[in-house]
């Protein structure tokens, strides 16, 4: 019983924390700093993605570090990338889960048929782990859509996203291959998103008429007919980019639903790309960030 008592008691010590004074490599840093550890120690610390640089994932151990910044080096070890059918989990920890769903994957199920959904494989992932644990939808990205999805392990952890989404959530970036070349290459698209009873979803302008909805786009590279662009949420309402596009006339490509005529690359051309947030639970900031789908960069 014991021995019980003081493995609960260690497991609750605060992550240790070390601020950096002058420049100087990772690893010869965090050697001096923690003399208990040798170099195998702290290779396996970086592997897991254990060491974090101003709250930012660091596993190069030449990394050079600036005076000012701060190490923390974290108990929760992500490791390896895990992929299951139509996704890759690239973040977890004992609160949440950051995904990449794939193009094709239903976040959730809609019925009691479809089996292949981002949240029957975190299921079944968590539960290989630890028998009572749980997964909870925060958000969802549609079925053809690919990139960062965000879960949460507890009703509690779920409530506070759902109550403080727009105060935690500090960026969420989309690259969307569109339809022509835009213009102006920049700037921002408003409207009142409503949803009809065939599902489609579309804007208006008339106050109140719907949910208020905000884009803004940037045009990272076009080519002769086509557009990447990046686009930043200020909201984040049902199919609200697929409908700006549409609404200033260069839909994403493969987006029949919202009046695309192309589709060069066999899918929709939507990607989540980044995902910053403050963590519910320790308040650390949090930023992920994933590559342009080759398939883009295959037409731009």
């Amino acid at each position: 019983m014991e021995n019980k008592k003081n493995k609960s008691s260690v497991s609750q010590r605060p992550d240790p924390v070390f601020h950096v004074k002058e420049e100087c490599e990772l690893m010869r840093f965090l050697m001096e700093k923690m003399p208990h550890k040798n170099r195998d120690n702290i290779k396996t610390f970086l592997r897991d993605q254990q060491v974090l640089v101003d709250d930012i994932p660091v596993f190069k151990y030449n990394h050079l570090l600036m005076p000012g910044q701060v190490v923390t080096v974290t108990r929760n070890k992500i490791g390896p990338k895990k992929s299951y059918f139509g996704i890759t989990i690239v973040y977890e920890d004992n609160d949440i889960i950051i995904i990449d769903k794939h193009s094709g994957v239903l976040s959730v199920a809609t019925g009691h048929r479809e089996k292949n959904t981002a949240y029957s494989h975190l299921y079944d992932h968590v539960k290989k782990n630890n028998r009572d644990g749980k997964i909870f939808i925060v958000h969802r990205l549609d079925r053809e859509t690919s990139g960062l999805m965000l879960f949460a392990k507890s009703t509690r952890v779920q409530k506070i996203f759902q109550k403080s989404w727009n105060e935690i959530i500090r960026e969420r970036c989309y690259v969307a291959l569109a339809e022509g070349v835009v213009d102006p290459p920049e700037g921002e698209i408003s409207s009142y998103l409503k949803e009809n009873r065939q599902m489609v979803v579309y804007s208006g302008q008339e106050d109140g008429d719907g949910q208020w909805a905000v884009t803004r786009y940037e045009t990272i590279k076009t080519v002769p007919g086509f557009s990447l662009l990046k686009l930043s949420l200020r909201t984040g309402r049902k199919n609200q980019i697929r409908v700006h596009l549409k609404d200033i006339g260069h839909p994403v490509t493969g987006d029949k639903k919202y009046g695309a005529t192309m589709n060069p690359i066999g899918r929709l051309g939507l990607h989540a790309m980044v995902l910053a947030f403050r963590h519910p639970v320790n308040g650390r900031e949090m930023r992920f960030e994933t590559p342009v789908p080759r398939k883009f960069h295959e037409v731009v």
